[in-house]
């Protein structure tokens, strides 16, 4: 089984997905997405294997640089979102476990569990 998750260490969740793979006995590959720019066709790989309907559910809504890009603006396309995430990987939510053709968000870090 290779599982992946996309990881950032200094979030607590993303820790405590990642020790909760290993405590099933799972060694996923890390990919510190922070490090990484993805392209717009690799976010909606992604976006499908989650099975969201909506870019934003995958994005870190909360977060300062999504206000200050002004990416709550309504009239934005999932293009552009994608377009968005593609520049500055930073709001992407984490952490990301992918099976597979399966992906799911580690909030809270046991959802991961549906898709191993």
């Amino acid at each position: 089984m290779s599982v992946i998750i996309f990881h950032n260490p200094r979030c607590s969740k993303s820790r405590e997905t990642l020790k909760l793979l290993e405590e099933q006995q799972i060694h996923p590959q890390v990919e510190l997405y922070l490090e990484k720019r993805y392209s717009v066709a690799q976010l909606q790989e992604i976006a499908q294997k989650l099975g969201i309907n909506h870019v934003r559910e995958m994005m870190r809504t909360k977060d300062e640089l999504y206000r200050e890009l002004d990416l709550d603006n309504p009239k934005l396309s999932e293009l552009q979102l994608l377009e968005a995430i593609a520049q500055h990987s930073a709001l992407l939510e984490r952490p990301i476990v992918i099976n597979g053709d399966k992906a799911k968000i580690g909030r809270p870090p046991e959802s991961v569990l549906a898709i191993l």
